[in-house]
């Protein structure tokens, strides 16, 4: 009993709940640092500003800009943030990463439909018109009335298949049908609509 109550015993465990209460305290002010607990700062609008102006924006608020993604808004110029996640006005951590969205260089591609020689004007406009195409003033050359024989992108020929940018405005060069003198002419002659 004489050891249990010596004063070296209680001193070693005076120690120990000191030296705990400490690493504690330690552990717990470490993780508040690292964590930035308690601090918050408000995520600015950075949509419709350039992509480097947005960037350094972010930066100056503590935050970090990344580039996550891309999408195409043909009414925005290139390289312009289309959307930010978090949403501005969203309180955030210092040093917390704003994903956004910047507006493409280019406007995504499709395949053209199987189409040529294989479709009626109508059904062709049809298909071209779901997959988001435009369809631009018909051309007719000498052929079967109403038969697809050729498209033309922008005014350069394309053929099945082949890959255009959605959105692109597409003539279709279609059969005006047999007339007596069409024996004089070659399927190759193109005739404006009139």
């Amino acid at each position: 009993m004489k050891r249990i109550l010596s004063p070296i015993v209680w001193g070693n465990c005076l120690g120990i709940v000191v030296c705990t209460v400490l690493l504690i305290m330690g552990v717990k002010w470490g993780l508040d640092r690292y964590t930035h607990h308690g601090e918050e700062i408000e995520v600015p609008n950075v949509t419709h500003k350039m992509s480097h102006d947005a960037i350094a924006q972010l930066e100056n608020e503590g935050l970090t800009g990344v580039v996550a993604d891309s999408s195409f808004n043909r009414t925005l110029p290139a390289g312009v943030v289309l959307e930010q996640r978090p949403q501005a006005g969203a309180h955030v951590k210092t040093g917390r990463e704003v994903m956004l969205t910047i507006n493409s260089h280019n406007a995504p591609t499709m395949k053209l439909p199987d189409i040529l020689g294989n479709s009626s004007t109508r059904e062709a406009q049809d298909r071209l018109r779901q997959l988001g195409f435009k369809i631009g003033e018909t051309q007719y050359v000498a052929g079967d009335k109403d038969w697809v024989y050729g498209m033309l992108a922008n005014g350069r020929t394309v053929y099945n298949g082949e890959k255009v940018a959605i959105g692109s405005t597409i003539t279709l060069q279609v059969g005006r049908g047999y007339t007596e003198t069409d024996t004089l002419e070659t399927e190759e002659e193109v005739y404006d609509y009139e």
